[in-house]
């Protein structure tokens, strides 16, 4: 919670929001509809929220439609969450709470999926904006919810709303959450907010300069608090001494051969290779330097096909626009993705047309300026 605990939302509060909202609101909810969404979904909207609702119901992409949305898709958004997560546990993240990751991959995921079931509900807003669920909460701060990689995008309904779509900051620096589980990524006075994992990418380097290149951004996501893993620095120490002839040096020839025992000596030995091939000069020394950087890493990711162009738009998305001010350079692969994820059967394109546009975008991006520049 915000340090000064909000006023719960009235319904005139409630109606002046929507009002302010650009996008058609339809009449409100009636308590037996809400009462039928909640069963039917099994959780309870938080107060504040379900006085929102009661004003008035937000219709149009990509706000959830509770009276007359397809309850696949709405089941979907309440599902996402908690699939990020596993998407993450796959690829090498693990909450303490946990306790000790089994070792096989595929019991690792049965784990954390039977864990999940057991943490508290959290329901669209909008687009990947989510609320708690819980009757006789309110005021608790939205989250930006993609992955493990969550944030605040607002100190409780009423300011997040004047934020996204009236242009008012929001003062997030005393914010604080308190639902179980989602506030750990959060950070706070508590336990530090683990990263999210490493780009997931496909293996690309075909000469030296690639290759350094590669370690070079693995450094640079770890200077920003990326999770790297043990496998992700060994594949790329592997590519760089099998793949081109000259990139070799001790510390590198030992991680490239470590065994899966051998795993936990994997972070030492990185640091020792960014010193023996002299990186540390060339990462950048900002937040924003950093993330500029990879953002235009991810670019070519995906211009090449490395990278899934959707993935990849979700990376640039929450680690680079969200974090560098939402420069309007990088607001049409925010847009292809979100009609991405926003796609129903009965939108007039392919599904894919959404992904081809975002490779297109990423590609007329990499021929223009670095950082870019809006483009008329």
């Amino acid at each position: 919670m915000t340090a000064t605990q909000p006023e719960p939302l009235t319904p005139e509060a409630a109606t002046a929001l929507l009002a302010a909202l650009p996008t058609e609101v339809g009449p409100g909810l009636s308590e037996a509809e809400l009462e039928a969404v909640e069963s039917r979904y099994g959780f309870a909207f938080a107060d504040d929220h379900r006085a929102f609702l009661k004003a008035g119901l937000p219709l149009g992409r990509p706000w959830p439609d509770w009276r007359d949305g397809d309850p696949h898709e709405l089941r979907g958004r309440l599902d996402a969450p908690a699939e990020g997560v596993l998407f993450d546990v796959e690829h090498g993240f693990w909450y303490p709470g946990w306790g000790e990751r089994p070792d096989d991959r595929q019991a690792a995921l049965d784990f954390a999926r039977e864990r999940l079931l057991d943490v508290p509900q959290l329901v669209p807003v909008y687009a990947h904006r989510y609320l708690p669920a819980g009757r006789g909460q309110s005021g608790h701060p939205v989250l930006s919810v993609m992955q493990t990689d969550i944030i605040y995008y607002g100190n409780h309904l009423a300011d997040y709303l004047r934020n996204e779509f009236g242009g008012s900051p929001s003062d997030l620096s005393r914010t604080r959450a308190n639902v179980p589980f989602w506030s750990y990524f959060l950070g706070g006075n508590a336990t530090p907010r683990e990263a999210v994992v490493t780009t997931p990418h496909d293996p690309y380097a075909i000469s030296a300069d690639e290759a350094v290149d590669h370690l070079r951004m693995l450094a640079i996501e770890q200077r920003l608090g990326r999770i790297v893993g043990a496998d992700q620095l060994i594949q790329a120490a592997l590519v760089a001494l099998t793949l081109t002839l000259d990139v070799d040096t001790p510390a590198l020839r030992v991680l490239a051969g470590l065994t899966r025992s051998e795993e936990p000596l994997a972070q030492d030995l990185f640091v020792q290779v960014i010193d023996e091939l002299d990186l540390a000069p060339v990462i950048p020394e900002t937040q924003p330097a950093a993330r500029w950087a990879l953002v235009h890493w991810w670019l070519q990711l995906i211009a090449n096909g490395n990278l899934n162009p959707v993935e990849g738009g979700s990376l640039i998305w929450y680690e680079g626009w969200d974090h560098l001010g939402r420069p309007a350079a990088l607001r049409p692969i925010i847009g292809w993705k979100s009609e991405y994820d926003d796609w129903t059967p009965d939108y007039p394109l392919p599904r894919d047309t959404y992904k081809d546009r975002i490779i297109d975008e990423a590609r007329a991006l990499l021929n223009g300026p670095w950082p870019p520049v809006r483009r008329l």
